[in-house]
């Protein structure tokens, strides 16, 4: 890992995502993005391709700039430091693509970077596929290390057993160290699972926001996932079966999760509100 710049943080909260089997419609890194378009943010280190990239996987890219000169972008992960005077602390932001091999390796300098910065917790971002329609909130869900961190931070205990992702290999080893780790995972329509996904990349900043109770400015996010919305239903409308089948997922959301998902909606966009208008 090549140190660029340590820029004074305060109690810093590392946020991580990576682009791939983790992020479906480019949520999550979306998320990350948009964070870094809303705070001045500093290069702290990038981590060395060549380590743990399989360039037939991911390939790099070619750039032709203004005065027609290639540019050969190679796919990698870097960490910014994002000092954030209007919240009570900073952010550490990792982003890239997951890793092709030696997670073990990859993870060890994330969170040996993650410590020498004194990371005081590291939530993940993630999204995937389910079969959940795009005309209703949507859902996000979040999941503590250890059954410890999620009483403690007040989170759900994950029970997913199977195949897991570099997420769940950062989440375990920063267990293991003691750091606490929290996951967000957003859910996506699989029939609109296009990227970008705005509506779910606000809806990970949204619940970003209600975990470290504080305000996130949400720029034109509503706007994209208002015209996201409105191209899905186009989409549908010009075919017949994804139709009904959308029919079909409001009619089971609605039947078992709308009651209750709409209080509890209510209050968190009337306490988001609250803490935006004591940001002011």
């Amino acid at each position: 890992m090549e140190i660029v710049e340590i820029p004074p943080l305060r109690a810093p909260i590392l946020i991580a995502s990576f682009g791939g089997w983790n992020d479906a419609g480019e949520a999550a890194t979306g998320a990350l993005n948009h964070l870094l378009n809303m705070w001045d943010n500093t290069l702290i280190a990038a981590v060395d391709p060549e380590d743990f990239y399989d360039y037939q996987v991911n390939r790099p890219q070619v750039s032709i700039d203004d005065s027609k000169i290639r540019h050969i972008t190679w796919p990698g992960t870097q960490i910014f430091g994002v000092q954030s005077p209007s919240l009570p602390f900073d952010l550490v932001i990792a982003k890239g693509v997951e890793p092709s091999m030696r997670w073990k390796s990859f993870s060890g300098q994330i969170l040996d970077l993650a410590d020498d910065l004194e990371v005081s917790m590291i939530v993940t971002l993630g999204a995937l596929l389910a079969d959940t329609p795009h005309t209703r909130p949507i859902t996000v869900t979040g999941s503590g290390s250890h059954p410890d961190v999620a009483k403690r931070l007040g989170m759900n205990i994950s029970r997913y057993q199977g195949p897991t992702g570099i997420l769940g290999i950062l989440q375990d080893g920063a267990q293991k160290r003691g750091i606490d780790a929290v996951s967000l995972w957003a859910s996506i329509p699989h029939y609109a699972s296009s990227s970008p996904s705005p509506k779910a990349t606000l809806a990970l900043v949204n619940s970003l926001e209600d975990f470290l109770n504080v305000s996130i400015d949400q720029g034109d996010l509503p706007d994209h996932a208002r015209a996201w919305e409105i191209a899905v239903d186009e989409m549908a409308s010009e075919d017949s079966d994804i139709a009904e089948y959308i029919k079909t997922l409001e009619a089971s959301k609605d039947e078992t999760e709308l009651p209750e998902a709409s209080g509890e909606s209510i209050a968190r966009e009337f306490e988001r509100y609250l803490r935006r208008k004591n940001t002011e």
